[in-house]
């Protein structure tokens, strides 16, 4: 949906073609939202399917080709919930601050399948094998937020603020529209 608590989204361009081919997605969602406080992107690609070389990879190794450059990297642990009010469960997830020129950006990436949340691209290649031989499904998303760093003091603090509340706030939605 383009509103989610509290935060008012836009439908982004398309990718080129040559991106979506290039990326081998078979869905994807491209959004900005804003509140009054904080804006984010969040970009959602669905593989329908990762046998035949359309696999996920790591926004790692695109964006350094778009030019943004890792400077800090780790990984956060979040209270979500799977579904509008059910129970709470700690996600962990990528976080990595990115920079091109003078921009910075905080990245909260990780996949997702079948109600489980990986950070770890190895586990995530271990999972798809997993699911192949268990269920004969292969299917997976790659969801990405990113919030803009402003130039003070606090702003990475406010910017990892910012994108752990969408996260929050989003996450109960994306099993609404990712297969189980």
């Amino acid at each position: 949906p383009l509103n989610i608590d509290g935060w008012s989204g836009r439908v982004e361009p398309d990718f080129s073609k040559e991106i979506t081919a290039e990326l081998g997605v078979d869905e994807y969602v491209i959004r900005s939202y804003a509140r009054p406080d904080a804006v984010v992107g969040l970009y959602v690609g669905y593989y329908a399917s990762q046998r035949q070389g359309d696999t996920m990879h790591s926004p790692l190794n695109c964006l350094p080709g778009a030019g943004w450059i890792p400077v800090e990297q780790g990984r956060a642990v979040l209270d979500v919930r799977s579904a509008a009010g059910g129970p709470l469960r700690q996600i962990e997830i990528n976080r990595f601050v990115i920079q091109k020129g003078l921009d910075r950006q905080l990245v909260y990436y990780w996949y997702q399948s079948r109600d489980r949340v990986v950070a770890s691209e190895y586990w995530g290649k271990v999972y798809t094998v997993v699911d192949a031989i268990r269920h004969n499904r292969t299917d997976a998303a790659l969801v990405r937020v990113t919030v803009p760093i402003a130039s003070s003091e606090r702003a990475r603090e406010t910017a990892g603020a910012a994108g752990a509340a969408f996260v929050q706030s989003m996450f109960p939605l994306l099993a609404r529209h990712l297969p189980l």
